[in-house]
This record gives C-alpha cells, sequence and structure tokens, in this order.
C-alpha cells in the first residue's frame, strides 16, 4: 500500500488526505495545533453556548464545491442553513443594497440597475457549475467548457472600478464593490473583478450559507470520513525542518509557500526556493467577535435579516479604503465585514445574546487596535449597538499569523491576489501543486482555486500526488 503525509489539517489539507485515503493511500495527517481545521474551526470564545466562527464563515463556494459535495458529508454531521437574505450592504439614510439568491428578487431591489445587474450576472450563475469545472483547478489548460468560460471570464479581466461602471446607481455600484473588496487588492487593480464575479454568480447559484454548527463541522466531517477511510491525524506536531518528516511515497503540505521553503531547505530547486521566499502576501484582517444583546438594531430593518453585511459606504469610500489599506495606512474608515450567522444557525446564540463575526481589512502586518473603528463602522449604520455589547474577543492581524501560521501577515487569503497568482498560483509554472521534489506537492490556499472552505487546493494536489503514486517510476521519500 503507498503511504502519504499530509502536513496541515485546514480544509484543504483534509481533502487532500480524503481523497488519498479514498484512492487506498494510507494517509497520515499531521497538524502543528491541538485542535484541527486551520481557518474553519468554531469556538465559544466569549460565552458557554455562544458560538463563533474562528475566521472561515460564509460557504458560497463550498455548498457548490463538486469535491465536497461527492463526499456524502451530510452522513458525518455536515449540512448547510442559508439566511433570508444573503448580503446587505447598508447606506446612509437608511438605505441599503440587497443580494438575495434569486436573481430576480435581487434585480427587484436595484431598481434601474435590476436589469444590468440580471444582465451582468445571470448567465455566469446559470451557468456556474460548468465554469466552476474549469476556474476551480489550474487556469493554464485546455478547458471543458471553452466558450461558457471565455463569456464567464474576458468581464473578469477588467478592474472592479471599470466594471462598477456598468451600473447607474449607487446601490448597486456600493453592492458589487464590498464582494470585490473581497479581493484584499486596490479596485482599479487589473482582475479585482474577477472576485467579485465569482462571489457573486456562486451565490446566486448556491446561496451564501453557512456550515450548521459552525465552520468547524466541515471540518469535523472531513476528520470522520478520513477516520472511516483509515486514515490517522496527529495533533500537536509541528514540522519545521525535512528531517522531521516521516518516510513516505507522497508528502503534502497544507502550508504557505514560504514555510516550504523553510522546512524543505536545500532540498528545493533554487528557483523554486526563490519564488517561495518572495512569495507576496496580502493586507490583513482584524477580526473582532461581538456578544450582542438582542441583536444589531440596524437603521434598515433589512439588514439584520442578512447573513453577511458589508459595512463600506459608497463605492469610492470602499475603493479609497482599499487603496489606503494597499498603501500601508489605516483608513479612517475601513471596510468592515460583519457575519449574523445565528439568523440562518439559531443554535449559535445563548438565549437573547447573539454572536457577531467582524473583521475589518487592515495593512499588512498591522499591530495596531482596530477594535474603536469596527464598532464606529457598525454604529453608524446602526445607532445604539455600542450599547448591546456584552463582550469582546479580539485577534488582531498579528495574532492572527500566531493563531494560523499560513495567515503571514494576517492575510487569511494566503497571498496577494494579483494577476500572477490568480493564473499561475504561487510560482510561474503549469503544475502550481508541484514543489520541485518528486512526490512533494503544495496543497494551501496558495494554489488554485485560492482561498475558501471548498477543499479544491486539496482535492487537485492530491490527484497530482495519486498520479505520481500510480507512476511506475516513481521513488519513495524518506
Amino acid at each position: 500500500m503507498s503511504t502519504a503525509i499530509v502536513v496541515g489539517s485546514g480544509p484543504n489539507g483534509l481533502a487532500a488526505a480524503v481523497a488519498l485515503a479514498r484512492a487506498g493511500v494510507e494517509v497520515t495527517v499531521l497538524e502543528a495545533a491541538g485542535r484541527i481545521g486551520g481557518g474553519a474551526r468554531s469556538t465559544e470564545a466569549i460565552l458557554p453556548g455562544l458560538l463563533h466562527d474562528d475566521c472561515s464563515a460564509f460557504h458560497p463556494m463550498a455548498a457548490g464545491s463538486t469535491f465536497l459535495r461527492g463526499l456524502g458529508l451530510d452522513a458525518y454531521g455536515l449540512s448547510w442553513a442559508w439566511p433570508e437574505i444573503d448580503c446587505a450592504h447598508p447606506l446612509d439614510g437608511g438605505d441599503a443594497a440587497l443580494l438575495h439568491r434569486s436573481i430576480a428578487d435581487t434585480e427587484a431591489g436595484l431598481g434601474p440597475d435590476g436589469v444590468r445587474w440580471r444582465r451582468a450576472f445571470g448567465r455566469p450563475a446559470a451557468r456556474f457549475d460548468a465554469v466552476a469545472e474549469d476556474i476551480m483547478g489550474p487556469l493554464l489548460r485546455f478547458p471543458k467548457h471553452p466558450l461558457t468560460l471565455a463569456r464567464f471570464g474576458l468581464p473578469t479581466l477588467l478592474p472592479g472600478s471599470a466594471f462598477a461602471r456598468l451600473f447607474a446607481t449607487e446601490r448597486a455600484r456600493a453592492l458589487f464593490g464590498g464582494i470585490a473588496a473581497h479581493a484584499f487588492r486596490p479596485l482599479h487593480h487589473p482582475l479585482t473583478s474577477a472576485v467579485g464575479l465569482g462571489i457573486i454568480a456562486a451565490g446566486h447559484r448556491h446561496g451564501w450559507p453557512v456550515a450548521a454548527g459552525g465552520s468547524g463541522s466541515i471540518t469535523a466531517a472531513l476528520a470522520a470520513l478520513l477516520h472511516d477511510l483509515g486514515g490517522r491525524i496527529e495533533t500537536g506536531v509541528r514540522i519545521t525542518a525535512a528531517g522531521q518528516l516521516p518516510p513516505a511515497d507522497a508528502t503534502l503540505f497544507d502550508l504557505a509557500p514560504g514555510a516550504v521553503a523553510d522546512i524543505l531547505g536545500d532540498r528545493l530547486p533554487s528557483r523554486i526556493a526563490r519564488a517561495y521566499r518572495r512569495y507576496r502576501h496580502g493586507p490583513g484582517a482584524f477580526k473582532v467577535d461581538f456578544a450582542v444583546d438582542g441583536g444589531v438594531p440596524w437603521a434598515n430593518p433589512d439588514v439584520g435579516r442578512a447573513g453577511t453585511v458589508h459595512l463600506g459606504g459608497t463605492y469610492a469610500e470602499i475603493a479609497a479604503g482599499e487603496r489606503e489599506i494597499h498603501a500601508g495606512r489605516l483608513p479612517e474608515r475601513p471596510f468592515v465585514l460583519v457575519g449574523q450567522q445565528y439568523l440562518a444557525d439559531p443554535g449559535r446564540s445563548a438565549g437573547t445574546v447573539h454572536p457577531l463575526w467582524t473583521y475589518a481589512h487592515v495593512p499588512h502586518g498591522y499591530g495596531g487596535d482596530a477594535t474603536e473603528a469596527i464598532v464606529e463602522r457598525i454604529e453608524r449604520f446602526a445607532p445604539g449597538f455600542r450599547d448591546r455589547i456584552v463582550g469582546t474577543a479580539v485577534r488582531s492581524a498579528t495574532q492572527l499569523a500566531v493563531y494560523n501560521p499560513n495567515y503571514v501577515g494576517g492575510d487569511v487569503v494566503t497571498g496577494a491576489t494579483t494577476p500572477r497568482r490568480l493564473v499561475f498560483g504561487p510560482r510561474v509554472t503549469l503544475s502550481p501543486y508541484d514543489v520541485g521534489v518528486p512526490g512533494m506537492y503544495l496543497c494551501s490556499a496558495a494554489t488554485p482555486p485560492g482561498a475558501g472552505a471548498h477543499g479544491m487546493c486539496g482535492a487537485n494536489a492530491a490527484a497530482r500526488a495519486l498520479r505520481h503514486l500510480s507512476s511506475p517510476r516513481r521513488t519513495r521519500r524518506g
């Protein structure tokens, strides 16, 4: 029987392990922390019974993941729960733009821009499952659906600022801008519309669900399946050098590229070592979890029905804030994401006290305190919020990097979303999962298709490893 080691137990590491174990490989996962899951963990961080997601929270890509959907994870306790409204973007004066899973409902709320929204996103959403077969892996390969991919892909080449000009109203521009801001890039940069278009199309197809019982349910289900397949997980095992790796026929790393370079040292070809050490990380996140008695008193009641809330103000304000953090400065009004997961999953609350998940975009490695900036951001659209706070739990950008070393400088998407990374991954190559050492592979979110709890980076890397394991010319690593 072939053997494999997976270093790291985030969703991608566990997905890789499951894919290998299903193919009959004997797999051991080594996790440095005391708990598995990477960014997909959940914690009672403030009050007993009040459940917060540690990082990863809403899962349009995971719910639509062809790999996860094929595993039967419902038998291991994973189920999805959808809020009434996927996303709200409040504006001053009590106005708000609302993103529904339904294109028609979204169109109806955007007034004169409703038809433009449907024309921009209706076809990509309807064909998203076919598009996903091509975009959820390396882009530099012959696509399965070339015409569909071309129709989807051409608009993504635009900067977000150019795409936003399709819309005439502030509602639609701000709604698109807030979603495109998930790229953590200035919105005038090329391909920044790609992130917005991908998330919107996936959301209109699969919604923006949460994992019932917390995002930790995703990794718990994967771990349970792996156990049934004969795989093993060892926690508290930190790998810092190649000599610590057990002998195996294949080794996969659910780690940031720089960490792989540190572990493998001079085993890596020099050009790959240089690329991994120069790998660019993006801006950081500053995360604050709140315990809120009675929920948030949003000025617009519809915002209180939305699972996700984007606090960015106008499109121009969002764009200005993203430019500031890219330049290394904390904006006076940073872009803030708010998660009200309990609306879809009421079991996360403790009586009338509800968990509120938030993070602000901050500069890479930001060492200051953005808590008050987040509170003020919420107060702008929910006067009286401050008075309802009964507890907080804070993870700064630097603390996020301690919590999960893949989040270098607080970069929760494991790499700057530059055109080079989106097309090639961590280095210029047609094989982004190969690390240049036979039998060793990179399976983290630094590889295509990137961030999310969809598991596709791990599944793709495992497929590459299985091709190696089936080759009669392979050699065992030890």
